[in-house]
């Protein structure tokens, strides 16, 4: 048998060095604020991309689809990310907007789940977002048929630099089709590595207007 690309399973001194002290922030009430708190330690220590996220949808046959994106906005009405509504993802969001999002900081050996509902930011937010994107990114946004079938790089090159001679000497609007959706949460949880898989979690649940918190086994 070949040697497993499977990392073996942890030692006694690896568990011993995964013990964290810091666990103040159990004691929190406010879940967004510590998210918040959580992402921004993130961005010192991760390697990069540290507000980048699975988000989890399902088709119109019931099966689940998942890919990472980034986060462009997080506050207390909910977590914001932007895409073509023509993809995929965009098409699945406008058959069922229930969807759950995950984060796992790797460096802070930290990981965040979210369940809730999304839907469409307003247009003139997603204006505001999309033009402080490079002008190459806005661009590509109207080149890309996102989740279509391509023959080759060639293609998509050759629709790219027609969609740039296109606006050479232009502004770059937002394509109809690009759109944001702020994810409502419902359910938060946090969970933080501990010696010998004995983990800490901390759930949120949304009843009403206020967050219900609890501990929950590894």
């Amino acid at each position: 048998m070949s040697k497993s690309i499977i990392p073996s399973t942890p030692n006694e001194k690896d568990y011993a060095s995964s013990q964290s002290s810091d666990l103040g922030w159990i004691d929190s009430k406010d879940p967004v604020s510590l998210f918040s708190n959580w992402l921004s330690e993130a961005i010192v220590t991760e390697i990069n991309d540290a507000n980048a996220m699975s988000v989890a949808t399902v088709d119109k046959n019931g099966m689940p689809d998942v890919r990472v994106v980034l986060l462009k906005d997080i506050d207390h009405r909910g977590f914001v990310f932007y895409s073509n509504s023509e993809s995929n993802k965009g098409q699945q969001l406008s058959f069922s907007n229930k969807v759950a999002l995950g984060f796992h900081w790797k460096s802070k050996k930290r990981q965040v789940r979210v369940r809730g509902t999304a839907d469409v930011v307003a247009s003139i937010e997603a204006d505001a977002y999309f033009a402080s994107r490079a002008r190459g990114s806005r661009i590509s946004a109207w080149a890309s048929h996102q989740s279509r079938p391509v023959k080759d790089r060639e293609t998509m090159m050759n629709e790219l630099n027609e969609t740039e001679a296109r606006f050479e000497g232009t502004s770059v609007p937002r394509p109809n089709h690009w759109l944001g959706w702020r994810v409502k949460p419902e359910y938060i949880e946090f969970w933080q590595d501990g010696a010998y898989r004995f983990h800490d979690r901390l759930a949120f649940s949304l009843v009403g207007d206020s967050w219900i918190k609890g501990r929950l086994y590894p």
